[in-house]
């Protein structure tokens, strides 16, 4: 746990002096690495951003780098889930407790309600990082894929970096 904290210090650092790049790296990371959460840094760089006078209009290409880094990233796990397939995912997704009933139910859950799965699943956290695989093993289209990846990216990370910055605002008010 001490080596976790001590990566989500260096982070904050690293977004101290890197907001832009820090925020499109994480998202890009998040959606490969699953453990670095955006659900922190996200409101962590919001609030930053807040304290060093960065004005709302200065978030914006803040979200746009968030959604363009997780919108990338995940459209890799995508990749691999398109052209690998069901069967060797299977092998491996079994390491992440992912057996082949629970893929089957977020393969239904998928087919049932397709590109609102993608946009929506952008929006919920562990969600965010495994819609991309029954998108690639259903063979979603891609440029649709990576229309409603990026859209759900854009709301995820304007919420989340809005609260943080919202945050830093109500904390500097009493200063």
């Amino acid at each position: 746990m001490e080596a976790f904290d001590s990566f989500l210090s260096w982070i904050a650092d690293f977004l101290g002096d890197h907001l832009y790049e820090g925020i499109f790296l994480a998202a890009l990371l998040e959606t490969v690495i699953p453990p670095i959460p955006t659900l922190a840094i996200f409101p962590t760089a919001g609030f930053l951003a807040s304290q060093q006078g960065i004005t709302i209009v200065g978030l914006i290409p803040m979200i746009i780098l968030g959604a363009a880094g997780a919108t990338i990233g995940t459209a890799s796990t995508y990749l691999v889930a398109l052209k690998l397939g069901r069967a060797v995912l299977l092998r491996y997704l079994r390491y992440v407790k992912v057996d082949g009933k629970k893929l089957e139910r977020v393969e239904v859950w998928f087919e049932k309600y397709g590109d609102k799965a993608v946009f929506l699943g952008r929006m919920v956290p562990v969600m965010r990082e495994m819609i991309s695989v029954p998108a690639g093993l259903l063979k979603m289209r891609i440029p649709k894929f990576l229309i409603y990846t990026f859209a759900g990216s854009c709301v995820w990370s304007c919420a989340t970096i809005l609260a943080g910055y919202y945050f830093g605002e109500a904390i500097g008010l009493g200063t």
